[in-house]
Order: structure tokens, then C-alpha cells, then sequence
């Protein structure tokens, strides 16, 4: 079990890196930029209740945040971090969320959404680093995080309650480890059952050093012992799996990182459902239309029977056809980055700034938000 950052190192952390611990209003953040004169909600009750995406983002100035906003993605407020962030998690029937640091990532925070509260940052031991993602338990009483040791790369989930907030700290109470190197992406398979994307990719810092003999693989693990209960792969092992989501359907949908050679059109979005084999069934596209994706997946979202899919690095987003699999739509869009469903619409973002609203008939609206949003984000 980790012991908690110390007094002094989390005083530092918050006054040097964040300034303050509580969730700023963005009027407050612009009252001296051009975006002063827009109409921001009076109260702080009457911003809540217009919360829609809750995402990472970077600065102008070179700092990061965790940004809620709006569904046009317009911000309401946000909480300062000290680097980087990449996914957000949200508790199921709750009010907290958590962000988590970029890989290799030194720390995960948590915060209330709704009432503006955050708790001191958790921060790695020296020999551990974050993946970048999490997830809670169903009950919302706990969080399930992708770490790593940095000395291998060895795959860890870290399991830590939240019962111990009102002391003001977040508490490790379990490790699972023994599933592969390198996870990026966990989320619920079911009420029973994490689903975790294994890159395969031993690391140091962000250096890939095991390329020749990656072991990607989807990983199904049961959230309460940690022992595997199911596991699929992809033909081409040089498809780092990266990043998941749940479709309507309840398949597990995978976003890969190509690791291969630049001319190579490698599929990058892959499907898999337990108990229909230990293969993941790519999509399908044209080769020039998956080298337009850059080799990279961020984000993806399913609604009414379609998968939309973000690529910040190939400046585009794709949409396919769940049975089928077959591509329907590939449109431009610069830094793409995260995708949600709210409304009956996928909510797009860009590290440009830009929202757009796509309806299942592929009819998009755009607003240009001031927000330059990170690689992915999660809908209330």
C-alpha cells in the first residue's frame, strides 16, 4: 500500500504547481481576455446545472487543466493540475470525478464536479507511474487505475477506496498485476469485469524499447480478485492496443497505435465480445483511409448502432457501421480528440478549440470554444 504524499511535498504541489486546490470559475480565469464580455452563469448552483463534458486541456501559457463546460463546450470552470492530464473518469450515480496524468504520469486527482471540491493530489511512488486512465466500480466506491513499474513496464492495476476522502486523502487498498506490460485504457466490461487495453510496449519515459516483440493483447480481469477471466489479440502485433470503450451492444471497442512502418495501412479500430473467440475483429476501411488516421486512435463512442472514432494525430474522426463494420463516414477535423454521446448526439472535441454535435445521421453543427481540449473527455 502506498503511504500518502507527505504535508510539506503536497503543500508545494498545490501552492507551486496549482495555485489552489478548488474549482476556479472561468470568468474568473478570462476576466482579463477577450472572452470577459461573454455571458457566464450568475451563480455557482446555476453553472452545475448546465455541466455537460468534463475534459483535459491545455493552456495558451503552457499549463493544464481539467475543464467542465457546457454542451456546446463553452467552460464554466476548472481545476489547475501540475502536468498534463489525459483521461477522466466519472463516479456512476455520483458527483466525483477523477483525472489522471499523462503517461509516464506521477499523480491522480480527485475532485467533486458538482460542488467545486478537490482533495489533494495522490502522487506515485518514485518506481511507479500512471497509464493515463481510470475507471470507478460500479458502486462508485472505489477507482481502478492503469499503472506501471517503471523499471519493466509490468502492467498494474491500482485499486484505491475513496471512503477515506473525508479524511482529506485517497487511500491504495489492492494491486493487480500479472496481465502484460504497458495498459493504457480500463474500463467496465460488466458490473464483474474490468476490460484493460495492453499496449505490449516496454517504455522508458516515452520511449518504446521492446518493438519487435510486442505482446498487445485485451485483457479481461475480474475486478474483485484481479485474476484473468478472458483475453483476445490482434493478428499484427505491432497494433499497440490503446484505448476502449463500450458500445450499445456491449462489445468492447479497441482504438490501436500502429507501431510499424510509416507506409503501413494497419486497421485501427477493433471489436470484441467475450465468448465469440480470442481474435478482435478489426474494421474495416480502404488503405489510404486508415493512413489517414496517422497510425492513432484516441477516442471512441457508440450510438444507435454506429462507432465514432478520433484520431488527434491523422486530424480526422471516422464513423462505422457496429455489424457490418464497415466505414461510413471520414471527415476532417483538426486535433481531434474526445467523444461522447449526450442527447441523442456524439459530442466531438478538438484540440483547436471546436465542438461539434453529430447526430446518427451524420449531420454535424460546430462551435468554436475557447478551450483547447486534450485527447479525451466525459460526458455527464
Amino acid at each position: 500500500m502506498q503511504p500518502m504524499v507527505t504535508d510539506q511535498t503536497r503543500r508545494r504541489l498545490l501552492l507551486g504547481a496549482l495555485g489552489s486546490a478548488a474549482l476556479r470559475p472561468w470568468s474568473a480565469i478570462v476576466a482579463a481576455s477577450s472572452l470577459a464580455g461573454c455571458s457566464l452563469p450568475a451563480s455557482f448552483n446555476s453553472i452545475t446545472s448546465e455541466a455537460a463534458i468534463v475534459g483535459c486541456s491545455r493552456q495558451i501559457d503552457g499549463r493544464y487543466g481539467v475543464v467542465v463546460a457546457n454542451d456546446k463546450g463553452f467552460p464554466l470552470y476548472q481545476l489547475p493540475l501540475p502536468e498534463r492530464g489525459h483521461g477522466i473518469a466519472l463516479q456512476p450515480n455520483g458527483t466525483l470525478a477523477a483525472a489522471f496524468s499523462r503517461r509516464p504520469g506521477s499523480y491522480l486527482q480527485v475532485f467533486d464536479y458538482r460542488q467545486g471540491v478537490a482533495w489533494p493530489i495522490y502522487t506515485a511512488l518514485p518506481n511507479r507511474h500512471f497509464y493515463g486512465h481510470g475507471v470507478f466500480s460500479p458502486d462508485g466506491k472505489l477507482i481502478y487505475a492503469t499503472e506501471g513499474i517503471r523499471q519493466s513496464s509490468e502492467g498494474i492495476i491500482g485499486v484505491y477506496a475513496l471512503e477515506t476522502l473525508g479524511a482529506g486523502r485517497l487511500e491504495k487498498v489492492a494491486e493487480f498485476s500479472g496481465f502484460g506490460i504497458g495498459p493504457h485504457e480500463v474500463v467496465l466490461a460488466d458490473e464483474q469485469t474490468l476490460a484493460i487495453g495492453v499496449g505490449g510496449v516496454h517504455t522508458r519515459g516515452r520511449t518504446p524499447l521492446n518493438l519487435g516483440n510486442m505482446r498487445p493483447a485485451l485483457v479481461y480481469l475480474d475486478r474483485e480478485t484481479g485474476e484473468v477471466v478472458d483475453k483476445a489479440i490482434l493478428a499484427d502485433k505491432q497494433l499497440s492496443i490503446r484505448h476502449l470503450s463500450v458500445t450499445d451492444t456491449g462489445a468492447i471497442a479497441c482504438g490501436q497505435q500502429y507501431r510499424g512502418l510509416p507506409e503501413d495501412a494497419a486497421p485501427l479500430v477493433a471489436l470484441h465480445r467475450r465468448g465469440e473467440g480470442e481474435e478482435l475483429q478489426p474494421l474495416l476501411a480502404e488503405e489510404e483511409q486508415w493512413l489517414r488516421f496517422n497510425h492513432y486512435i484516441a477516442s471512441i463512442a457508440s450510438l444507435e448502432g454506429f462507432l465514432l472514432a478520433t484520431s488527434p494525430r491523422g486530424n480526422c474522426y471516422g464513423i462505422w457501421h457496429e455489424v457490418s463494420r464497415e466505414l461510413v463516414e471520414l471527415r476532417p477535423l483538426v486535433d481531434a480528440s474526445g467523444v461522447g454521446v449526450k442527447n441523442g448526439r456524439w459530442l466531438v472535441g478538438s484540440g483547436a478549440g471546436k465542438v461539434l454535435s453529430i447526430n446518427p445521421s451524420k449531420e454535424a453543427l460546430s462551435v468554436q470554444s475557447p478551450v483547447m481540449w486534450d485527447n479525451h473527455w466525459n460526458i455527464v
